[in-house]
């Protein structure tokens, strides 16, 4: 069952945070300009309030939603079986936000989200042992078929995910104890700005490191 492994791999609330915020610096010294990146962090989205996405420009996205009381993420495969435009009447896929408890309920209200296009969502509050999906019935029993399997791979994989990530859509190959370094929230510098990527610099990130909420030095 592919989407309770997942599930299952995944950091708790905080762990995850930072690691979605490893991934924004990662992507933002690899890739100066903005819309080619797949993965961004704004630390001060709202009011408590931080969010993490990925898009993958071929129309599949992710977000994240942290809180004071946890975190929920959507996310929206444009292939999947379960996507609303793969169904008659483009409705989602049933029971998908049923279990979220009300503590999320502005997430589901928030346009920028873009809730007509989900194929799946899961949450979890700081108290809870785990992470948390609805009572849904997949297609055919498979739990692969919502997209969640891929979107959510680097962020309960380990640095080694990345850099084979980064061969292949950036063909670069990064040295591994940097990007671990990153991964361990261990403070920016000029030296690893340039080894990782020497067409940008530590001051040209300035202003995307505030706004990830990610040390520099």
């Amino acid at each position: 069952m592919v989407m309770r492994a997942i599930l299952s791999t995944l950091p708790d609330v905080n762990a995850l945070q930072r690691r979605a915020q490893s991934l924004a610096v990662l992507d933002a010294i690899l890739s100066p300009d903005w819309q080619y990146r797949y993965y961004s962090f704004n630390s001060k989205w709202d009011t408590n309030e931080m969010m993490a996405s990925r898009k993958n420009g071929s129309g599949d996205e992710l977000y994240i939603l942290f809180t004071t009381v946890g975190a929920i993420i959507k996310g929206f495969d444009h292939e999947s079986f379960m996507s609303p435009w793969a169904r008659d009447d483009q409705s989602l896929w049933p029971r998908l936000f049923d279990e979220v408890p009300a503590v999320f309920e502005q997430f589901l209200k928030e346009p920028a989200f873009d809730m007509p296009d989900t194929t799946f969502c899961i949450w979890r509050q700081h108290a809870d042992v785990s992470w948390n999906i609805g009572k849904i019935e997949y297609p055919d029993d498979d739990e692969e078929s919502d997209g969640s399997e891929e979107q959510l791979s680097l962020f309960s994989g380990d640095p080694k995910l990345y850099t084979q990530f980064a061969q292949d859509y950036f063909e670069k190959d990064l040295p591994l104890e940097m990007v671990t370094g990153i991964y361990n929230h261990e403070p920016i510098t000029e030296d690893v700005v340039k080894k990782l990527n020497p067409e940008t610099s530590l001051e040209a990130l300035k202003s995307e490191l505030l706004e990830i909420g990610y040390p520099s030095r």
